[in-house]
């Protein structure tokens, strides 16, 4: 008979929980890929405190994968407490986990502090899981409150917005048609490029809102006018 020592597994964990803290990407990364690939429960604290310091993208990726990996019971609680931290990384890592676990129990935790979050990344990731994990008598209001960031920062904030109503379908339709008529022109294009997106999902972002702000500034074309061709 072969005498396994005991202390094997507890050496294996701290070597685990040591790398995931190494000075080396490379090193952080095998560490993850290594805890999802064996997933136990007892990591799913140091996973989650990790992602909210991690400052690689890949390895962030690989935290959240591992995380992934580990029954919902365990992982959903502590990543809801994390929506609460008063760092912008932890809150936004947390949220990008949740909606790719895609647990609907997590849906409350979707708060609109977190739906309005002054941090832009916070806020983006809050509207990807919001769309996830949103029961469907409640897409209408989510949809209403995504809408009041039309216009709201750079190309990537407002392509993950357009993103994240295109995902809620039908029931946007009468937000956007309100939106479009704006006193705001930066909010119309906003509203009018997601409007396109809805109705031609493979239609490039940028072009719709070359397209759309053509339309705040000059009013539509002939044929899009309705009874033009009457």
């Amino acid at each position: 008979m072969v005498l396994i020592d005991p202390t094997d597994r507890n050496n294996q964990h701290s070597r685990l929980l040591d790398a995931l803290a190494a000075g080396s990407a490379s090193t952080r990364l095998k560490a993850a890929l290594a805890i999802g690939t064996h997933p136990e429960p007892g990591f799913v604290d140091v996973l989650v405190t990790r992602c909210a310091v991690e400052p690689n993208f890949f390895v962030r990726d690989m935290l959240t994968w591992a995380l992934t990996r580990l029954p919902p019971e365990v992982t959903v609680p502590r990543l809801r407490a994390e929506l609460r931290s008063a760092r912008a990384q932890a809150r936004s890592q947390a949220l990008h986990t949740l909606s790719k676990i895609g647990d609907r129990t997590a849906w409350p935790a979707i708060t609109p502090s977190l739906l309005h979050d002054p941090d832009d990344e916070v806020a983006r990731t809050a509207w990807r899981a919001a769309v996830v994990l949103v029961p469907e008598e409640e897409k209408e209001a989510l949809a209403a409150a995504l809408a009041t960031h039309f216009g709201r920062g750079d190309r990537e904030v407002r392509l993950s917005l357009s993103r994240a109503l295109v995902a809620l379908g039908d029931v946007v339709e009468p937000i956007l048609r309100r939106a479009m008529t704006h006193h705001d022109p930066t909010v119309r294009a906003h509203a009018s490029a997601t409007e396109r997106l809805l109705r031609d999902p493979d239609a490039g972002f940028d072009l719709a809102v070359d397209e759309a702000v053509r339309v705040v500034a000059l009013g539509p074309r002939p044929e899009e006018t309705p009874g033009a061709d009457r």
